[in-house]
Parts: structure tokens; C-alpha cells; sequence
């Protein structure tokens, strides 16, 4: 039976042309497995990618499971689709190259309906709020990895109420904007940070960092991503999940200060300056309540 972590920190991709690596990413630990379709696998083994994924969601998986299907304007995204969208241990679809809220919606028509909706629908008597042509399904999560997804992020991120999540394809992106420095993508990461807060929907996890050996320059690179109001990240290789995790929990003194907060706010519903001289107002409150949340995730 799959198990879902409240607040999921690490998102780990695994080719899908390689079942035993996906089975072993299955076991590492990660919040959430990522089988990857797309730049993961070989023009020649796309095919045997797209069966060898559909097989392995055949029952659920001990961990939430997200496919990454090939491009949205490309040959090959139907053909994902088709075979995994319906599999019992699917929890998400991750769309790669998402430039417009259009592309979405059309994305969320193709996908079927969850059984229990479709079966109150026939029998005309679906309830008011229940998933609907046009209503939440199968949760998917757009990559924006252009410049014209960028400029498009909120409507992306509103496009359906099947869009669960938001996050950048840093590589492609940078590419596309001949950026050299990582700080000029700081624009852009809060760019997406602000959409989906705005959408409504929860902080978008970091894209991932390509040296698996690098693991002080992850580190460091997850504390500067945590400070821009980023939550997690993706991986790619099950020794980054650690720093990562580490990275986006609550310090021993942030957990002190939040529930020095809660205490008092306890005590004394109205705004009030702390001893230390910190002023505590509802939304101090609302943060120090989602601090301690996260710190319980597991």
C-alpha cells in the first residue's frame, strides 16, 4: 500500500528504462520516486521505457510514484499517457516543457476520471464538488523550463484544478536563457515560488543538482533555495536525499522559537512582542504552526 509523506521534501528520479534502479530508488528512502520517460531514456528504448513503467504500476508501490513523460509537443506523450495514466500505482503525472495553461487543460481532458466518479456520473447522480470532465483527476505537476513558461507561470499553475504543483527544469531553462551564473535564475525561482502561492498550491521543490559528488555545493546550494521559499527537491542519485532532507527540516532552534510563538499566541489571541522583542502577529502564528507541521511530516 502506498504511503504518502504530509509535506514531501525529496523527489527522486529513476530511468524507466531500468526497472531494477527504479526498484531500488523504490527502497531509498525518497519521499516520492520520479520514473522518468523522458530525458532519462534513449530514443531506442522508449518503447521498452513506457511497458517496463505500466508493468511496474500494475499494483501500488510502497512510496508515491510519479511518471515523467517525453514532451508535450512531441510523438511520444500520448503514448505515455495512454499506458500509465490508468495504472493503480500512478500518484502523479510530471509534464516536461509546459509553455502554456492551454497545453495543461488539454492534457487533463485525455486523462480518465477516478472509477468512483465515473461510475456516480453514469448513473447521473454525481454529487456536488466531485472531480468532473473538468474537475481534479489524475494530480499533475508542470515543468517550466523556457522563458515562455516563465512568463506564463500562474496561469500554468491555475490552468486546472488537476495541477498539484509547479517547478523549474533548471538545465533547459538556463539553456534557453544563455544564463551562466546560477544566480541569474533567482529571478525566475521566485518567479515560480510567487505562482504557485498565488495558485494556491504548495512551494514548488528545487530542481535537481546535477553533481552527485558535490554534496557541500548541494547543501549549500538547498540553503539558498530554502531562503527563496522553495520546500524540497528533486534528486537524482540516492545519496543527495539526506542532504536535502536535512536542508529543508526546521533547526532544533527554529522548532524552539515556533513553539515559543504558539505558546503565547495561546495564552493571548491578540498581537503582543515576545520577551526577546519579536513581534507576534497572526501570521507569525500561521508560520510557526507550519514550522512544527513539517517538523511532524513523518
Amino acid at each position: 500500500m502506498t504511503t504518502a509523506v504530509p509535506f514531501p521534501l525529496t523527489w527522486l528520479y529513476a530511468p524507466g528504462d531500468r526497472p531494477r534502479v527504479v526498484v531500488k530508488a523504490l527502497a531509498s528512502g525518497a519521499d516520492v520516486v520520479v520514473i522518468d520517460l523522458e530525458d532519462a531514456v534513449g530514443p531506442d528504448r522508449k518503447e521498452y521505457a513506457r511497458e517496463a513503467t505500466a508493468d511496474l504500476l500494475s499494483e501500488p508501490p510502497p512510496v508515491p510514484v510519479h511518471v515523467r513523460v517525453n514532451a508535450l509537443d512531441g510523438p511520444l506523450a500520448a503514448a505515455d499517457l495512454a499506458a500509465v495514466a490508468d495504472r493503480p500505482g500512478l500518484a502523479g503525472l510530471r509534464l516536461p516543457k509546459v509553455t502554456s495553461a492551454r497545453q495543461v487543460r488539454g492534457i487533463a481532458r485525455l486523462l480518465p476520471l477516478p472509477k468512483a466518479t465515473s461510475a456516480r456520473q453514469g448513473r447521473g447522480i454525481a454529487r456536488r464538488g466531485a472531480p468532473t470532465a473538468d474537475g481534479p483527476g489524475t494530480p499533475l505537476y508542470a515543468l517550466l523550463e523556457s522563458a515562455q513558461a516563465i512568463e506564463h507561470a500562474y496561469a500554468i499553475a491555475s490552468a486546472h484544478p488537476s495541477v498539484r504543483g509547479v517547478s523549474l527544469g533548471e538545465a533547459d531553462l538556463r539553456a534557453d536563457l544563455g544564463v551562466r551564473q546560477d544566480s541569474g535564475l533567482d529571478w525566475c525561482r521566485a518567479r515560480v515560488v510567487v505562482a504557485a502561492r498565488a495558485a494556491g498550491l504548495a512551494p514548488p521543490a528545487q530542481s535537481v543538482h546535477p553533481d552527485i559528488r558535490d554534496l557541500e555545493g548541494l547543501a549549500a546550494s538547498c540553503a539558498r533555495g530554502r531562503a527563496l521559499g522553495f520546500l524540497g527537491r528533486a534528486a537524482i542519485h540516492p545519496r543527495q536525499l539526506p542532504i536535502i532532507e536535512r536542508a529543508y527540516l526546521p533547526t532544533d532552534r527554529e522548532l524552539e522559537e515556533a513553539e515559543t510563538v504558539v505558546k503565547a499566541a495561546a495564552m493571548d489571541r491578540g498581537a503582543q512582542a515576545l520577551a526577546d522583542g519579536r513581534f507576534v502577529d497572526a501570521a507569525v502564528v500561521a508560520d510557526a504552526h507550519r514550522t512544527l507541521a513539517l517538523a511532524r511530516r513523518s
